[in-house]
């Protein structure tokens, strides 16, 4: 597309990938902790004892990292691991005390940096968002629907 101008669905799509890339590492940087890390972190908070298996499917991670994430927390003192005892293939981790604790913490955290994310977004500006991804995302199932029909 050289030399061609820019349409206004590219300059949609720019700004949308450019916020969305700009705001999920956003809050990582803030609190000083890498988005895996907060990853593992806040799903085990969210859903308790969870395999590793799960968590690398769950968080799109490779196997090696959950591992190396699992075992530096373990080192933390915030999480727990423990074989399965329904199927010994699974390593099972949980968050200690502590981890509850950090989890908590960067979940009130997490909430307060949202809030002055949306400084000066109004309510209804925020709705507008919402129905236009509402939107996008009914015309990707049916784009998708229409591409399996063929």
């Amino acid at each position: 597309m050289a030399g061609s101008a820019e349409t206004s669905e590219d300059r949609f799509f720019h700004q949308l990938t450019g916020a969305y890339a700009e705001v999920r590492q956003a809050f990582a940087r803030h609190v000083g902790m890498s988005r895996p890390r907060l990853q593992v972190l806040m799903r085990l908070w969210r859903d308790g004892e969870t395999s590793h298996s799960d968590l690398r499917r769950i968080l799109s991670l490779d196997g090696a990292s959950v591992t190396r994430l699992i075992k530096e927390f373990e080192g933390e003192g915030m999480i727990n691991r423990r074989i399965d005892p329904e199927d010994n293939r699974y390593t099972l981790a949980r968050l200690t005390p502590e981890g509850e604790r950090v989890a908590a913490e960067l979940a009130h955290a997490h909430q307060a940096y949202q809030v002055r994310l949306l400084d000066g977004v109004t309510g209804e500006e925020q709705e507008i968002v919402l129905r236009a991804l509402d939107r996008l995302r009914v015309n990707v199932e049916r784009i998708e629907r229409d591409h399996a029909d063929r």
